[in-house]
This record gives structure tokens, C-alpha cells and sequence, in this order.
């Protein structure tokens, strides 16, 4: 039976300060909240049946039971699935040494589902840190963490002082796309260095871009064909980690 100081309790989740408040987030359907059962710990699963009987509920402290109706009472999105999970956030290293590794860093991303889709795209390029400016978008919003498609349990996202965490890396490649950035795909790419990419609207901030060592562009296919302004940032970010990777191999 779902109580009503619960179900207020899930419902006051979609608000950060009740997410930092119980250092909570709230992750839904099935695929997702099984995945994150495997390596994280959950305070509370409410549940269909089907589901709580499919599922290993070792790392859920409290399960409970619940029809199609009173999940959609708590649910965040329009089509609820079977489960809603409220899993506790993990721990994060704020002192891991990335000198040898390639990271993202995100100068103030505020839409949901760019920001959840980077963090699926570095989980499926084997970047491990994220590090983003403090108006970034919130990497437990409910959309975030629904656009992650469990890569939230993979990669390690940290709100930092942006050109404070910049300086203090200074030694290492800064690379930034631009618009006026060389062709990324004649420049040299190392295996480490930090990847900034900037905001949906006004891309990478002046104070940010001054920290920037190498300026990429994403050129247009034929070069210099009229075409659209820029690219969607999580599209962009894609591109790049790619080309990066590739250079890998």
C-alpha cells in the first residue's frame, strides 16, 4: 500500500532541493530502474507485481507493491511503465587524477535531454568524468537521469568551479568546438585532455573559451556549403567523441 506521506515524499523528489535535502533521485521504467537495481542502492521500489517478481530486490531496502493506478499517481512521465525506483546518489571522487584520461566538460548545458543524452554518449565512449559548470542542468532532474538510460550509474558527473578547475589543469590539451575552431578532422587529437562543450543557445562562454588550447570545428559536408547555423550540442558531442575514439584504434 502506497502511504500518502509517500507518495508526497516521491513527489517532492522532482524538486532539487528535496533531491539534495535526502541525497535522493527518482528513476522510472522497467529497463531503467532494473539496470540500476544491478549497481545501486535503492531506498524505496514501488512497483507493479510482474516486475517486483522479475526483478533481484537484494539492493532495494523497501519494496512495494502497487496497481497501474496508483503508479500513475507518482510517476513524472506521461506513459508510466511498471516501476519507479528512488535510489540513493552515489559518491563521488572529487580528487581523481584525469592527466592520463579524455573528459567532457559542459559550460552550462540546460536542456534535460541533451544532458542525459552526453552522459549515455561518454558512457558508450568510455569517458568516466564529466565535469560541468554550476548552471549546468541538474544530472538527477528526472528527465536527466531518464535520458542517461542508466549510464548515470557509470559516469561520474561533478559540479565544479568551471575556469577554477580549467586553471588548475592547465598542462593538459583544452579543446573547444567553435564556429571559427579548425577542422577538427585535419588537427591532431591526443588520447587525454578535456572536451568543452558549451551552452544550446550561446555556446561556449567568453571566459570559458579563453582556456581553450586547441579550437575545433565540426566542418560541413562539402566544406563550406551554406547550411544550417550549428549543430543540436549532444549531436556535436557525439561527432567529436567519435573522431577522438577513432584515433584510438
Amino acid at each position: 500500500m502506497l502511504s500518502k506521506n509517500k507518495l508526497k515524499f516521491i513527489r517532492s523528489l522532482k524538486e532539487k532541493k528535496y533531491r539534495d535535502e535526502y541525497d535522493v533521485f527518482v528513476a522510472e521504467g522497467n529497463k531503467l530502474v532494473a539496470e540500476l537495481l544491478t549497481n545501486s542502492k535503492c531506498k524505496l521500489l514501488v512497483a507493479e507485481k510482474s516486475f517486483l517478481e522479475s526483478v533481484n530486490l537484494s539492493h532495494a531496502e523497501e519494496a512495494l507493491e502497487v496497481n497501474e493506478g496508483e503508479l500513475s499517481q507518482i510517476s513524472f512521465v506521461k506513459n508510466p511503465q511498471q516501476a519507479l525506483g528512488v535510489f540513493y546518489k552515489k559518491t563521488i571522487d572529487e580528487n581523481v587524477n584525469i592527466t592520463s584520461q579524455l573528459v567532457l566538460a559542459l559550460d552550462g548545458i540546460q536542456d534535460p535531454g541533451n544532458m542525459g543524452t552526453i552522459v549515455r554518449l561518454a558512457d558508450w565512449y568510455g569517458i568516466r568524468h564529466i565535469f560541468c559548470s554550476s548552471d549546468t542542468a541538474d544530472i538527477y532532474n528526472p528527465k536527466v537521469v531518464q535520458a542517461t538510460m542508466g549510464a548515470i550509474a557509470r559516469v561520474d558527473v561533478h559540479y565544479v568551479d568551471l575556469l577554477a578547475f580549467l586553471d588548475k589543469h592547465s598542462d593538459l590539451p583544452i579543446y573547444g568546438t567553435l564556429l571559427n575552431g579548425e577542422n577538427m578532422y585535419q588537427q591532431e587529437l591526443t588520447q587525454n585532455g578535456i572536451l568543452i562543450m558549451g551552452n544550446e543557445g550561446n555556446g561556449i562562454r567568453p571566459e570559458t573559451e579563453k582556456r581553450i588550447t586547441k579550437r575545433l570545428f565540426i566542418p560541413t559536408y562539402p566544406m563550406g556549403q551554406h547550411s544550417s547555423e550549428s549543430l543540436n550540442v549532444a549531436i556535436a558531442t557525439a561527432i567529436v567523441c567519435a573522431e577522438f575514439r577513432r584515433r584510438s584504434f
